[in-house]
């Protein structure tokens, strides 16, 4: 990498690097074993992970049943299962999607699971039930049912919704700091949360769109349900997803401020919430603000461009992610913790690859989730250290970097060459020596 690419990354101040012949091996690398009849406080039963995680799902599970009663209620059993069909079909591909964005540090799956759930469930039901209840009281205050509907579509569910599918990118904020850590996390977490309270709000939608064709007797392309479908899941199923984004994303440049930096912590967040209401604001009132060509407007000259630029931003914020593993995981290179060209090789999702299926084709499944176990352990150490040189890493920096260079160690053997072998084949890099042995073993010899 050259020199000007690695200032882009602003480096900040040198992080010293231990030497491969000062690691600890075996119980000493995890300190002193704990003396035999040592006492250890309880910890409170709340504090318990394993209960905290059980009420988590109970909460969410309970949110589950309530609002699928609500949705069957207004839709009835038919309109309910053909919500659901037409509904879930977009949810793979937002998924997938949010996804490959964080392809290359990838937050566990519990994180994002607990994202959809809460707006799948949680978040739609707090909405539907302040909606509706916001709706109806301004309705009899002002005996304006008319006006209350715009006014409640218009300011109070944005409001309410952004609000509560904010308060899942929050939890995650605070209570699940390590893998909060840049604008990605932010964006992937809010688009999950988002991608589920659209899921639960299609199916009502759909639902009770097939119930008035039903009452109707409409059908086929001319119905209120093909309409809703055209315009809710082929027409702009990124809706709700792109606005939650924009909190994430407020949330993203928190999690990098130093931490010094409370107040930019602070209103950062508040102001992608804020974004992200008057967005939402702007895409319900479009056709009431502007008249009958006005969410063709809206769409085509607002939701269109802010769509572009933030998947721009999310893009380039991944690559900027390659980029950074890159230069940290210089140091370690140099100082004999990783192979030469493994930096390189780790900067790149198709060496990544090239990496695994080598492993796997050479030695077989093991070695191939060895190489898979190494490239997560190098990215996390690598954003570890971008971290640190930018203050936000925290206290048990050296502890947490100890920690991933053993697991580094252990599994150089056959992460090594594999990686070097990817690095040649893609032409990360190029190694000059005929062939680099590891442990007797030739990367470059055909097996």
């Amino acid at each position: 990498m050259s020199e000007a690419s690695q200032q882009r990354l602003e480096p900040g101040p040198a992080i010293p690097v231990h030497e491969p012949s000062q690691r600890l091996e075996g119980p000493e690398a995890a300190g002193p074993a704990p003396a035999s009849g040592r006492f250890r406080p309880r910890r409170a039963f709340w504090r318990r992970r394993a209960v905290r995680a059980a009420a988590v799902i109970t909460v969410l599970a309970l949110c589950g049943l309530v609002i699928l009663a609500l949705v069957r209620d207004q839709t009835g059993t038919d309109g309910f299962l053909v919500g659901l069909g037409l509904g879930v079909l977009p949810v793979p591909l937002l998924m997938a999607a949010f996804r490959w964005l964080d392809g290359v540090d990838p937050a566990p799956w519990r994180n994002l699971l607990f994202s959809f759930a809460w707006g799948a469930f949680a978040a739609a039901l707090v909405a539907i039930i302040a909606n509706t209840f916001a709706t109806q009281w301004i309705a009899t205050a002002t005996a304006d049912p008319a006006g209350a509907q715009s006014l409640g579509a218009t300011v109070i569910a944005p409001v309410v919704e952004e609000s509560t599918k904010a308060a899942a990118v929050l939890l995650l904020f605070l209570f699940r700091r390590r893998e909060f850590t840049g604008l990605v996390d932010g964006v992937v977490f809010a688009g999950f949360t988002a991608t589920g309270f659209a899921f639960t709000e299609n199916i009502l939608y759909l639902g009770s769109a097939f119930g008035e064709d039903r009452s109707m007797g409409s059908a086929g392309l001319a119905s209120v349900t093909a309409a809703t479908f055209f315009v809710r899941v082929v027409l702009s199923p990124f809706a709700h997803p792109l606005f939650t984004v924009l909190t994430g994303i407020g949330f993203g440049l928190a999690a990098m401020a130093p931490r010094r930096r409370r107040i930019r912590r602070f209103v950062l967040p508040l102001l992608g919430l804020a974004l992200a209401m008057g967005t939402h604001a702007l895409w319900n009132g479009s056709s009431s603000l502007f008249g009958p060509y006005g969410f063709y407007a809206v769409y085509g000259l607002f939701m269109v461009p802010v769509f572009g630029l933030v998947t721009w931003l999310a893009i380039w914020s991944r690559q900027r992610g390659l980029r950074t593993v890159a230069a940290e995981l210089l140091a370690y290179a140099e100082a004999g913790w990783l192979p030469s060209a493994a930096p390189q090789a780790l900067s790149s999702m198709r060496a990544r690859t090239v990496a695994r299926d080598f492993a796997h084709r050479t030695f077989g499944p093991q070695a191939a989730r060895a190489v898979v176990e190494y490239e997560a352990s190098a990215t996390t150490l690598a954003f570890l250290r971008h971290r640190a040189r930018r203050g936000t890493a925290g206290p048990d920096f050296a502890g947490r970097e100890r920690e991933l260079l053993d697991r580094l160690w252990a599994r150089g053997g056959t992460a090594g060459p594999a990686l070097t072998f990817a690095a040649r084949a893609t032409g990360r890099v190029r190694v000059p020596p005929p062939y680099i042995d590891y442990d007797g073993f030739n990367p470059y010899r055909q097996y």
